[in-house]
């Protein structure tokens, strides 16, 4: 593949079985495409020295609420992480090694230091995608809590998540299971790099954007929604050939799609460059 090297390390990484996806690293060749000379050892590090010193700290009974306690010490008082709710939109709040360096990101990236953190110590815990937020929760049978690790490691049961979700749509919200779903490895860095591509469209970073898409169909090669997004990016470009390939792929996907008259619009409208 004509990737660059970080491309290449990130596709290495992430066509792996699941379970042996390494996240930290796949984020930090996330990173590194924005970071040529990022270094992802030195940050892997960072998160091994984190981890060593929290377990320094944690009691002789290690009950996970415990564990969780030590942790959120540790993270947020000592180190000083936050959520960042100053510029909630700054790219740099995606990239792992600027959030280790500056202390602060949004709820995907905290919840990705978190993680690292836990699996180090040997407490086992998955990403929770509720909806407009994030979330982690430790995997142990019998043991439905979450933590919200934008807001201070908060501990959460499945009540406060409802309340949480009720803010969020500013509506009574029924609590049912697909509203708290458990986040494979892909889906957790298709959802950071869907964050960055929707930060770069709204800045009009057409070329990151397209880059970010492009590492989403690495995740997930057969997604309609990235073929169309890519080809209209392709068609601002004017990169014909390939838009015309992507919009046609993405109506061979989607037949009945609602914007199926304006993808084909577009298609028309390029023929005069074919």
């Amino acid at each position: 593949m004509d990737f660059p090297r970080a491309r290449q390390r990130f596709y290495q990484e992430v066509t792996q079985p699941e379970e042996h996806i390494n996240l930290a690293a796949a984020a930090l060749y996330i990173a590194q495409e924005e970071y040529p000379a990022l270094e992802p050892e030195v940050y892997l590090n960072a998160l091994d020295g984190i981890a060593s010193e929290v377990k320094k700290r944690l009691p002789s009974e290690q009950y996970p609420l415990r564990i969780l306690q030590t942790i959120n010490r540790y993270l947020y008082e000592d180190l000083g992480f936050t959520g960042n709710t100053a510029d909630y939109y700054d790219p740099k709040n995606s990239f792992l090694n600027d959030v280790l360096d500056r202390r602060t990101g949004i709820p995907i990236t905290l919840s990705l230091v978190y993680l690292e953190i836990a699996r180090h110590i040997g407490l086992p815990m998955v990403g929770v995608g509720m909806p407009g937020h994030f979330l982690i929760r430790p995997n142990l049978e019998d043991m439905e809590i979450y933590v919200d690790p934008f807001h201070q490691g908060e501990i959460l049961f499945v009540e406060d998540c409802q309340e949480r979700l009720t803010q969020i749509y500013d509506r009574p919200i029924e609590m049912t299971p697909d509203l708290l779903p458990q986040i494979s490895s892909r889906r957790f860095l298709a959802r950071m790099l869907t964050n960055l591509k929707m930060i770069y469209l709204q800045h009009h970073q057409l070329e990151k954007a397209l880059a970010v898409i492009e590492r989403i169909l690495l995740l997930f090669p057969e997604a309609p929604l990235e073929h169309r997004d890519r080809g209209i990016l392709y068609y601002h470009l004017n990169r014909w050939l390939e838009a015309r390939h992507d919009l046609e792929t993405y109506l061979t996907m989607v037949p009945t799609a609602e914007d199926t008259r304006v993808i084909e619009q577009l298609l028309t409208r390029m023929q005069q460059f074919l």
